[in-house]
């Protein structure tokens, strides 16, 4: 099974003050990270939804074995009316791509979340799950695996700033609960305040 990541940056960051992507951490841009993560645990090709900021230069990654990853950028034109028209964009980007089977998503703005949590998601879609998501001491939160089958329901579902969340609870049935509490607390950048130091 092949399984692409899918990183949503499309916004522009209105309570941080700035479009969180091109935002560094260590040095590093919020995006290249989310990228770097994707790379590392796998997930092929990695899909960047960008709206309000575009870097300046194509982010390269290398994966292990020394090749160059595919890094895909999208345009969502959309992006001001929030998180499910990227979500909308990516899946649309790799529906046209028939050897992707599933795709993991994550946020530009969770660094907290790495290679190890995506991996585990990916993982459980490989083993047959339709959807994943990531809970937190039974909480829901993000990354979140989405197989081929499953896409078009979660694009028609989608609105607003709500991204996978509102499908994946309304299809319990379809979503394998993968637990992330042992890899570290799940944190968001919300404002200049929520950097680390």
């Amino acid at each position: 099974m092949k399984v692409a990541g899918l990183v949503l940056a499309a916004g522009d960051g209105s309570r941080f003050g700035r479009p969180k992507a091109g935002v560094t951490l260590g040095g590093r841009a919020l995006m290249d990270l989310a990228i770097e993560s994707c790379v590392r645990a796998g997930l092929d090709p990695v899909v960047v939804v960008l709206g309000a900021w575009w870097p300046t230069s194509m982010p390269a990654a290398g994966r292990q074995d020394g090749d160059r990853a595919d890094i895909r950028l999208v345009d969502n034109p959309d992006w001001a009316t929030g998180m499910a028209s990227s979500v909308r964009a990516g899946l649309a980007a790799l529906q046209d791509d028939p050897d992707v089977d599933a795709a993991v998503l994550t946020l530009v703005d969770t660094p907290s979340v790495g290679d190890a949590h995506l991996r585990r998601i990916a993982s459980a879609l490989r083993e047959g799950a339709a959807a994943a998501a990531a809970t937190y001491d039974g909480t829901m939160r993000t990354p979140a695996g989405l197989t081929r089958e499953v896409w078009a329901g979660v694009a028609r579902s989608v609105a607003g700033d709500q991204g996978a969340r509102t499908w994946l609870r309304s299809h319990p049935d379809l979503v394998t609960a993968v637990e992330c509490a042992d890899l570290g607390s799940w944190t968001d950048i919300d404002t200049p305040g929520d950097l680390p130091d």
